[in-house]
């Protein structure tokens, strides 16, 4: 037999799952990323050594990320040579707008000014002061000490922005390096977070990859057992933005059914800890400048991106109670999701109800600004790692994104160029429905774990540290009943206090 004989039967075999301590090779078990591997020759054949050369995983995603991300700054060319300095729409016609070289001199960081501690010249109510949380503001202090002095206005700006652009580079490295260690038998489905769109069109529209990367670090952390260090990394992702602070939700139900107890005070306690310690000394400085961020965030009203703006715009009247009204349903949310993370009858993934809970935040969020789907990105790859349905997701996020700069290029400009409010409303509801498409689809192989593209080998929680293989102490519904039907290792239902306490010493249940 020859050796392209041979290689030519490793390639027609079909797949038999993934084998126990392998690396999982999306090729032989997506299809949309077997046939994008005939671009580079097809999947690896069965005698393919794998991870043995210097490319590992993450580096190679690394130098991914990087091209991915010089290209999306090579994209915003239009708008640093000078769309961005011109009055109207050019920087939306271009589609190349961010936040970052105008929050230069329009937050005071050109005059010299420090956050949270000096007033903003010209600026009156809720905004006197900084309304970014205090990580991000000492990211962008950083950013504004590095930034050459001197010369005109417009070129510190853009120094200011192509700083911003490189740190925030590395952020996004330090995030495909993180999820390409949270399942460590899966590093590839990273190359999703690593080749997204969203992340080429959006990466610098604001500092949102820095919460981005540092929760990243924390679900990293979590799946190599470290609840400490995952608490830690969650709180200061809760200091660079607010989101963060939802994955604490998920982690508390399934330890609670998993009675880990232990882990989940260890978790809590090290996200209290470094969120306190990053936010005190501003807090005992300025208690005024410190709470600019919350008192602005709950003054604001339905703005760009939001069902609640179509609401508002097609019915014509305002919504006096939104903040209740969002909050009820909220919480009302975060009910279902903790429901199904007790009753499921196998117990959810961490990153399952992690995007869930991010998810139901977005959707019932007053405003959805272009960057808000890369606090989704890296919990979609991770909970449902399927190319297919990845990349329909992105496009409708790709489309909402060209939808949003196309109509403020329309709303800003005296020539009109873009679309008007209904096709604008068309994006938004293409964003809602990828996003809600990706929902069920997760909901689905919670409910059918068999369909998980995680489980299907037989797997329990690859990504769930402390979790994985972790025997149900507390279930209810449907779980209750399926277990005591397969008798969990002789484990009974111990109540919710027992959440508080170390589960007794027992073998783990059998995958299934």
């Amino acid at each position: 037999m020859t050796s392209s004989t041979r290689e030519e039967e490793d390639r027609a075999a079909p797949a038999a799952g993934p084998q126990a301590n392998t690396v999982v090779v999306p090729a032989d078990e997506d299809p949309v990323a077997a046939a994008g591997s005939e671009v580079i020759g097809g999947p690896p054949g069965r005698r393919a050594l794998l991870g043995v050369s210097w490319w590992i995983p993450a580096r190679f995603l690394a130098l991914v990320v990087i091209v991915v991300s010089v290209l999306g700054m090579a994209q915003k060319l239009p708008c640093y040579n000078a769309a961005w300095f011109q009055p109207g729409s050019p920087q939306y016609v271009h589609a190349c707008y961010s936040d970052i070289p105008h929050l230069f001199s329009g937050r005071g960081f050109a005059a010299g000014l420090h956050p949270y501690v000096d007033r903003i010249p010209g600026t009156s109510g809720d905004l006197q002061f900084l309304e970014y949380p205090v990580l991000t503001g000492l990211f962008m202090q950083v950013s504004a000490w590095l930034t050459p002095g001197g010369g005109a206005l417009q070129d510190q700006e853009r120094w200011f922005w192509t700083i911003n652009a490189g740190l925030l580079m590395a952020c996004a490295v330090v995030a495909v390096v993180a999820l390409s260690r949270t399942h460590r038998r899966r590093p590839w489905d990273a190359l999703m977070f690593a080749l997204a769109p969203v992340l080429l069109l959006n990466a610098t529209v604001n500092w949102d990859l820095l919460a981005v990367a540092l929760a990243a670090v924390a679900l990293a952390w979590w799946s190599g057992s470290r609840p400490l260090w995952a608490g830690v990394f969650i709180g200061l992702a809760t200091a660079a933005k607010l989101y963060p602070l939802l994955l604490l939700g998920p982690l508390v139900v399934l330890c609670w059914r998993a009675g880990r107890g232990r882990d989940l005070r260890a978790l809590l306690g090290g996200a209290v800890g470094a969120w306190l310690l990053v936010n005190l000394p501003i807090m005992m400085a300025n208690r005024q400048g410190w709470s600019t961020f919350y008192v602005f965030s709950k003054h604001r009203t339905e703005d760009y991106g939001s069902l609640w703006l179509i609401l508002m715009q097609n019915r014509g009247v305002g919504l006096a109670n939104l903040d209740t009204f969002i909050a009820v349903l909220m919480l009302l949310s975060c009910a279902g999701i903790a429901w199904l993370g007790l009753a499921a009858p196998r117990r959810p993934r961490v990153v399952q109800l992690a995007f869930l809970v991010v998810a139901a935040f977005v959707l019932l969020n007053k405003v959805y600004s272009p960057q808000y789907v890369l606090w989704l990105l890296p919990l979609a790859v991770l909970a449902r790692p399927r190319w297919r349905d990845i990349l329909i997701w992105q496009a409708c996020e790709v489309l909402y994104t060209l939808g949003i700069w196309s109509h403020l290029g329309f709303v800003t400009g005296a020539k009109q160029h873009g679309i008007g409010e209904s096709w604008y409303h068309f994006a938004i509801v293409l964003h809602l429905l990828g996003t809600l498409y990706l929902v069920g689809l997760v909901i689905r192989d919670i409910l059918l774990p068999d369909r998980d593209p995680v489980r299907w080998d037989g797997s329990d929680d690859p990504s769930g540290g402390v979790l994985d293989g972790a025997p149900d102490v507390f279930v209810l519904g449907s779980a209750r009943r399926l277990r005591e039907e397969e008798s969990y290792a002789g484990y009974a239902p111990a109540g919710p206090e027992a959440w508080l306490e170390e589960p007794p010493a027992a073998e783990p249940a059998e995958k299934v």
